[in-house]
């Protein structure tokens, strides 16, 4: 499994990731194979190496003629969905014009279907976004790319000039795709850094948002930008690797000192808080202040099911504020397996370490549930279940 890294420290545009995905090793007749699929206007991608702030980096400049055509979002769409690329090209590439052609039809007050791609919708920006895709796909078959992880965008700010004149930045556009997205984002450079084409190949790649997540670099892939501008080099790096095996935080920890709720209803607030998409979720003795015995509920959850789960402590404990802070979890791998006690099917939860078995364990329901079936005591079933998992021990 490989994952990738966008530094989009520099912003980003379609030329910039085009020349990353050249600079990383994807052949630039991948790229220009899946330009010419689309039986256009004749398109051409010139490969150049250049110098940004010094940096060496790969520059890739899309080749076109005039074009009078209307493309409107439909038109796109059907442009690329006939096209005779892998599906997972077609669709991808769909999905992030259709990523700019909502945005473009909020900023513009028009319906999705009527949006006429100024700017994005060139034929230029069209190669950007199909050979873009092509590129991520070439990666994912022949490197196993399987995510992809993003930066902070730098977005820019002042003003350029479009097809309706002066254009406040970032770019309306540009920063609804990011809003959408729920992407970091900056201003810091007096220019438009990340184009509207750059921020809907970020949304559409980018799984999640952070710093370099943890890995064995294998490959750093630089994209130059067309200016050179003195702020900083413009250049879109992506950083393809191993992961490592250092944690990054994937949960959240919900925490609330209670001492006025009646102990009979825990086990009702214990049981909302699992249906809400806690984790786990258990109670600490405690003495609060003028001595009166509490509980410390400690929720954990996903950082996804966070804001649920955050509700429903409200809403079922009588406690008036939450402390939250993120952790570090560590998970082994895990895999199921069920033994048979006389006639009775009783789940074996299999937990491995590096691919080393180093635990094994019985499922409760079903050795309650076979014990009441049998007639016999749960220590006596459980007793029977875990001398039968623990072949697995002897399998492994």
């Amino acid at each position: 499994m490989t994952i990738g890294w966008l530094d989009c420290g520099a912003g980003a545009s379609g030329d910039m990731f085009l020349g990353a995905l050249v600079s990383a090793g994807v052949p630039i007749e991948v790229l220009r194979a899946s330009v010419a699929a689309l039986d256009v206007e004749p398109i051409g991608l010139a490969v150049s190496e250049v110098s940004r702030h010094g940096l060496a980096a790969t520059k890739v400049d899309v080749e076109i003629g005039e074009s009078t055509v209307d493309r409107r979002f439909t038109a796109i769409r059907e442009l690329i969905a006939a096209a005779r690329l892998p599906r997972a090209v077609r669709d991808t590439a769909i999905d992030v014009f259709t990523r700019l052609g909502a945005a473009e039809g909020s900023v513009h007050n028009l319906p999705l279907e009527d949006v006429h791609f100024h700017e994005v919708g060139a034929l230029d920006s069209l190669a950007d976004v199909v050979a873009t895709c092509a590129g991520f796909h070439w990666l994912a078959e022949n490197r196993g790319l399987s995510t992809v992880v993003s930066s902070a965008v730098t977005c820019g700010g002042g003003v350029t000039r479009g097809a309706h004149g002066g254009i406040p930045l970032p770019a309306p556009a540009t920063l609804l795709v990011l809003a959408a997205a729920k992407a970091p984002v900056s201003g810091e450079v007096p220019y438009e850094a990340c184009t509207p084409t750059g921020a809907a190949l970020i949304a559409g790649f980018a799984s999640r948002f952070g710093h370099l997540p943890p890995m064995t670099v294998d490959t750093i892939g630089v994209g130059a930008g067309g200016r050179d501008p003195s702020e900083r080099a413009n250049l879109l790096r992506l950083v393809l690797g191993q992961p490592g095996d250092a944690p990054s935080p994937t949960a959240t920890m919900l925490e609330a000192n209670i001492d006025d709720l009646d102990p009979r209803v825990w086990p009702q607030a214990l049981s909302a808080l699992f249906d809400a998409g806690a984790s786990d979720a258990w109670l600490s003795p405690v003495q609060m202040k003028k001595g009166r015995p509490a509980h410390t509920l400690h929720v954990l959850c996903r950082d996804s099911a966070a804001q649920r789960v955050r509700a429903a402590i409200f809403a079922n404990t009588t406690t008036i504020g939450l402390r939250a802070y993120q952790v570090d979890k560590f998970a082994l791998d895990r895999e199921s397996s069920t033994v048979e006690v006389e006639g009775q099917r009783v789940g074996v939860k299999l937990a491995r370490h590096d691919g080393r078995l180093v635990n094994v364990s019985v499922e409760n329901d079903d050795v309650v549930a076979a014990a009441s079936a049998l007639g016999q005591p749960v220590k006596v079933v459980y007793a029977k279940a875990s001398a039968l998992a623990a072949r697995h021990y002897e399998d492994a």
